[in-house]
Formats: structure tokens, sequence, C-alpha cells
């Protein structure tokens, strides 16, 4: 919405400010205001983030955990799992009924995520940021 309001206010400094430099600074601010938003609500989130991250309670801190472990879970059981089930159960001619299959998009998805944000907590460990 931002975006959309810049154009015309930026086009309405030619007709109030006679300034040659001054103008263009207001310009400039105008052109940032949108991206300086943003990165403030970011810099919230984060700071969010980092309080929920260093919580020392696991009903606060454990749903990153406990997502990764559903996901690798799903993941053993999709790949590793009920390959070797059903390996096992043919070599030994049993019938099986039929097994569970997950959602792999969804599944995938949001492993890939979490992976994204392991990657970030194992630079803030090595970084002595976190414990």
């Amino acid at each position: 919405m931002l975006d959309a309001l810049i154009g015309p206010v930026t086009g309405l400094l030619d007709k109030f400010i006679e300034d040659k430099d001054k103008k263009a600074a207001l310009a400039h601010d105008l052109a940032t205001m949108a991206e300086r938003h943003a990165q403030e609500l970011a810099k919230g989130q984060i700071e969010v983030n980092k309080a929920e991250a260093g919580h020392r309670s696991m009903f606060v801190a454990g749903w990153r955990p406990m997502v990764g472990w559903t996901c690798g879970v799903a993941l053993a059981w999709h790949f590793v799992l009920a390959p070797l089930l059903m390996f096992v159960a043919a070599y030994l001619g049993a019938d099986l009924p039929k097994l569970p299959v997950f959602d792999m998009d969804s599944l995938m998805t949001v492993l890939l995520g979490l992976l994204g944000l392991g990657g970030l907590r194992t630079y803030e460990k090595k970084q002595g940021l976190a414990k």
C-alpha cells in the first residue's frame, strides 16, 4: 500500500520544495519507507523467536524439536521402515494390510523449513551465541 502512495507523493515534491538536495533526500526517504517498515517487522519477529528459543520450558522452546522429530519419524517411515517391512513381509509370504501413506509434499515443506532454521541454529552455536 505504501508503494502505491510513494509515486504521487514524490511527484508533489517538485511543486513544493525548491532545494534539489532536500527534494532528493525526501524522495529517497519516501522510497525506502516500505523497506524500513518490513525490516522493523522482521527484527521484531527475530526477537520473539530468540525469546522462544531461549526459554527453558519444553512447552515454549520444545515445539521445534517436536516438529523435527515428527518429520524425522515420518520420513524414516516413508523411505526406510515401510519399504523394509513390505520386503520382509513379502519374503515371509505374509499379507500386510494397507500401510499408511503420508502427504510427502507437505511433510517436505515443513522439514526443509526446519532444516533451514537448523542451519541458522548451528551457525549460532558455532559463534558461541547459543548454548
